[in-house]
């Protein structure tokens, strides 16, 4: 994993995708008690419009919650690790057959958590996360759990995230989200860029990486870089706030028509 990431040549035309939790805000105690600050949101629209409408965020969330998050944008999104995913058209795209695999699962993952004050049990509907956040000392015996019943069910895919399980169904992921992102306008034969936190968006990291992009991995405080397909590395979410705000920047300048646009990003990439 290499340092601080570069920014858009001028003649570079960018894709952005951007995991949320860890990555565009910071990690609360709980899902419901994130916040997104309103410069937030007006960098993100920024964004969207110096690349011509080519930017997602790519999340574990669902989609009404990303829309909840982000109100009043309303961007291309994948949602619960792609198995939901928005177009620019907003035309809703949904893998099918998730039930059968969670819905088993439900009554034994609440009945686990119930036992054991501070565990926090999020239904997504199409996944299920258990979180240990407020009750580290489980953690160990999450996984354990967790293991196990990956082990009962070979459709079962297991994520270990930062203090979550998440439990979902087999055949999605955010590197395949991004995949199908690319293969339409305007994200078609942009250089893709995508920023995340977690071992949830390795796959999205690995994408990247094979066609030509750009990963970037926020570490948020942890001291050693765990190990991680990503080529560059930011420490924090106000990093990466600051390095979009850059990227914005660049991009504005690559826009200007003028001898004195011209000027400045000679000046900017000099």
């Amino acid at each position: 994993m290499g340092s601080s990431p570069p920014l858009p040549a001028p003649s570079e035309r960018w894709a952005i995708f951007l995991d949320i939790d860890g990555t565009l805000v910071a990690i609360a105690e709980t899902p419901q008690a994130v916040q997104v600050e309103p410069d937030l949101l007006a960098l993100l629209e920024r964004l969207r419009q110096r690349c011509d409408g080519a930017l997602a965020v790519v999340s574990g969330r669902a989609l009404a919650d990303i829309d909840r998050l982000l109100a009043p944008l309303r961007l291309p999104a994948a949602g619960l690790h792609g198995r939901e995913r928005r177009r620019v058209d907003g035309t809703l795209l949904e893998s099918g057959g998730p039930e059968a695999i969670i819905a088993p699962l439900r009554p034994l993952l609440a009945a686990y958590a119930e036992a054991r004050p501070g565990l926090l049990l999020e239904d997504k509907h199409g996944s299920l996360a258990l979180h240990y956040r407020l009750a580290p000392a489980y953690a160990a015996s999450v996984c354990r759990h967790a293991r196990r019943l990956a082990a009962e069910e070979p459709q079962l895919r297991v994520i270990f995230g930062r203090k979550v399980v998440e439990f979902q169904p087999r055949g999605s992921d955010k590197g395949a989200a991004i995949a199908a992102f690319l293969a339409e306008p305007p994200f078609a034969g942009r250089r893709p860029v995508y920023a995340g936190d977690d071992a949830t968006d390795e796959d999205g990291f690995a994408m990247v990486n094979r066609l030509g992009g750009l990963s970037i991995k926020v570490l948020n405080g942890e001291r050693r870089a765990p190990a991680s397909a990503a080529q560059f590395q930011l420490r924090s979410v106000a990093a990466l706030h600051r390095w979009l705000g850059a990227v914005d920047r660049a991009l504005a300048l690559a826009l200007l028509p003028t001898r004195e646009g011209t000027a400045a990003l000679d000046d900017a990439f000099s």
